[in-house]
């Protein structure tokens, strides 16, 4: 019945825009976006389960506390290491997918939405920003926390510093080399780094800056702009890791120089583990079929790339944001859900037929 109900206003919402005064013609996403629907979020009926999500898991994170938390298509779901807790549906927040996580030196949890706005979780409440209270846009894809304290929001349409009373935007106006904000990091002097890909067909756009607290500059390698950034990573020597649509390239910080690392195809989603490898999601041709390329896992120990998982039914050949918990575990989102790897054994929660 609350489907039907769901149904129901957002059919009404689209007739009633359609239909405006203003003779304003406006796509079915935008419609159901103005009137608070997400066409594409994805309704269960759960609140607590012993099974986890079984829908598309962006981003994930292991709090202070050791409860981990998912940013998916079902909402904000929380799991204490026995059950899964649905706070959207728990707390009658909206019903928006989720696209990042993120937790602040204090211990908020902030979660970014896909057109729906951010939320802040302090332990007790959660808050809504949306672009009318002042952050730049409503799609928040990546976070990160300088020294200062302040959070870094980006967005598909800019860059948001929020000090804890108010937001400060940033675009290509304010000397970004891309509004479409992919990924950002606080390397270890303070600087922060930017990046960014392009916006829709948009082909102007996309690539690295930093910001020195003053002013942001375009990064580049040894003049050639970075484009189709994807993902940033400082690992434990300081090096910068950049992952682009075309490949993967590490930059030495003390020597000034770059390395090619993976190339040809997108490579996204880093993590660097306890024992210094790194792992990311790196795609490959798909012989069967050539528009879906296979997202592979792959681990790097410092000398050699090793393939770790690739195509399955589980993970029906996406691989999404990737963490590292307190026990050393790598956990990544899948098409299904979260997966667990203890270095031996993958383990999916959701429910099997």
């Amino acid at each position: 019945m609350p489907g039907f109900i769901r149904l129901l206003q957002f059919i009404v919402a689209l007739l009633i825009l359609s239909f405006s005064c203003f003779g304003q013609v406006k796509s079915d996403l935008q419609a159901s976006l103005d009137a608070g629907i997400d066409p594409y979020f994805a309704e269960t009926r759960d609140t607590v389960s012993k099974y986890g999500p079984n829908h598309i898991t962006r981003d994930l994170l292991q709090d202070k506390n050791g409860n981990y938390w998912f940013a998916t298509w079902h909402g904000i779901i929380k799991y204490d290491g026995k059950l899964f807790t649905n706070y959207t549906l728990k707390t009658g927040l909206i019903h928006f997918h989720v696209v990042s996580c993120y937790e602040d030196k204090k211990g908020n949890l902030w979660f970014g939405t896909a057109r729906g706005g951010l939320y802040r979780y302090d332990g007790n409440s959660f808050k809504l920003f949306k672009k009318q209270d002042g952050i730049v846009d409503s799609t928040v894809q990546c976070m990160a926390e300088d020294r200062a304290g302040n959070i870094w929001f980006g967005t598909e349409n800019g860059l948001s510093r929020y000090d804890g009373k108010e937001f400060t935007n940033f675009t290509m106006k304010d000397g970004l080399i891309g509004n479409n904000i992919s990924a950002i990091i606080l390397d270890r002097t303070g600087k922060l780094w930017v990046g960014s890909r392009p916006s829709g067909y948009k082909t102007e756009d996309g690539g690295v800056s930093y910001y020195d607290g003053k002013s942001f500059t375009a990064f580049t390698n040894k003049g050639t702009a970075f484009k189709n950034v994807t993902s940033l990573l400082e690992d434990k020597k300081g090096n910068i890791w950049i992952g682009q649509f075309t490949g993967l390239t590490l930059y030495d910080p003390l020597t000034k120089s770059f390395t090619e690392q993976l190339s040809n195809l997108l490579t996204y989603y880093m993590v660097e583990d306890k024992a210094g490898n790194i792992w990311l999601t790196h795609s490959e041709p798909n012989t069967r079929n050539a528009r879906l390329p296979n997202q592979v896992l792959y681990k790097y120990d410092g000398k050699t790339f090793t393939k770790i998982i690739e195509k399955d039914e589980a993970n029906d050949f996406q691989i999404f944001g990737k963490t590292v918990d307190k026990a050393g575990n790598i956990w990544f989102g899948t098409m299904h859900g979260p997966c667990r790897y203890d270095g031996k054994t993958f383990t999916y929660f959701i429910k099997k037929n």
